[in-house]
């Protein structure tokens, strides 16, 4: 077994691990669509690709921002699944910067970088999210 492989069992184990509680949420926002407006749009002549693009997509705008927020969540802190299926190897392998940022807080004993890798980390969430929540709530106030 390629030793390069293992991150690829980490990423296949975390998409398994959190698409029940994304499909959970987008039914929940699929079922929060009035079932009018789509009866609407097929009275007026819409085929269905036109009434997903311009009508239930857009309605699931706050949901697909909640489930980036919450997946975001998931992948920074990935240590727990990391360490249960490889054990933080082989070498570095399967390295994600939350396996790091503890080999260096506490196994290392380097606390100041662990707390600076996790500052970083952080860091990087806040400057996506940030920009992206001020866009959500910019078109939630235009309608």
């Amino acid at each position: 077994v390629d030793p390069d492989k293992a991150i690829y069992t980490v990423v296949i184990a975390g998409v398994w691990q959190s698409s029940g509680f994304v499909m959970a949420l987008f039914l929940a926002g699929l079922r929060g669509i009035d079932d009018s407006i789509i009866k609407a749009a097929q009275v007026d002549g819409a085929s269905l690709p036109v009434i997903y693009w311009r009508i239930i997509i857009p309605s699931l705008r706050p949901v697909f921002f909640g489930v980036l927020l919450v997946l975001s969540h998931i992948a920074i802190k990935s240590v727990d699944l990391v360490m249960a299926l490889t054990g933080g190897g082989p070498g570095t392998a399967s390295d994600v910067p939350a396996i790091f940022m503890y080999q260096f807080a506490f196994t290392r004993g380097q606390l100041g970088l662990g707390a600076a890798s996790a500052m970083m980390m952080l860091m990087t969430i806040v400057a996506v999210l940030v920009p992206l929540m001020y866009m959500e709530t910019r078109s939630a106030k235009r309608g």
